[in-house]
């Protein structure tokens, strides 16, 4: 699944989007405690300047959010490696749901991982960007829909992994009736300013929450933008 193997000439940037930039990216990231090597490879081959706009490209191997319109943001490589690490720990998912393509990054990153890859977006302008972004980069093994992210996509369950990318004050039980019984469920859980990353994995008594970290993610809506 070697889908950034050959890079264009746009992909491989230059001065600021340049490889050294994101070696940089990789040293930091490194340094901030994320040391699975299969995520850190992805993450220094993929193109991050392509996931914004050309005016904030010159940033885009800085370890922060950036804006993507639509009140939206591509997340911080340190929270996209951070979830990709802890979704593939234990195991690495030959089927993923995503809710909330936004940019298509995190979606970018879990296709080079991962068997398929399924992600859902509610605005329909940020879907066409990503699915832009997709074709441009030649990804075959993911699948997208335009469509309400809080209700998963039931055609294609069980996953044997679900991640969210927008806050929620808990996780909707629909979403962990299309998880499969040894899956693993990421999400940012909690209202602005107390949010935490929290792992759902199977237990003994349902679904068991493990903290991860504080985060700070866009709030998770319904409906269609």
């Amino acid at each position: 699944m070697n889908v950034f193997a050959r890079p264009t000439p746009e992909a491989r940037g230059l001065g600021m989007t340049s490889q050294r930039a994101r070696d940089r990216l990789i040293d930091r990231l490194k340094a901030d405690g994320i040391a699975d090597r299969r995520v850190l490879d992805v993450l220094r081959r993929l193109p991050r300047h392509l996931f914004v706009e050309e005016a904030l490209a010159s940033r885009a191997y800085e370890d922060t959010a950036l804006p993507i319109g639509q009140a939206q943001t591509i997340s911080q490589p340190w929270v996209v490696a951070r979830m990709t690490e802890a979704l593939i720990e234990h195991k690495v998912p030959a089927k993923v749901l995503e809710i909330g393509t936004g940019s298509g990054y995190q979606a970018a990153v879990l296709a080079a991982l991962c068997g398929n890859v399924y992600t859902v977006e509610r605005i329909e302008e940020l879907l066409r960007n990503a699915r832009r972004r997709f074709r441009k980069l030649g990804i075959e093994n993911l699948r997208s829909r335009h469509d309400d992210g809080k209700l998963g996509w039931p055609e294609h369950a069980p996953f044997d992994a679900i991640i969210l990318t927008a806050a929620g004050e808990a996780v909707d039980p629909i979403l962990f009736d299309q998880l499969a019984p040894d899956g693993v469920l990421i999400a940012p859980v909690g209202p602005p300013g107390t949010q935490q990353l929290l792992r759902y994995r199977q237990a003994d008594n349902g679904w068991a929450a493990q903290s991860l970290g504080a985060v700070s993610f866009v709030p998770l809506l319904g409906g269609l933008g």
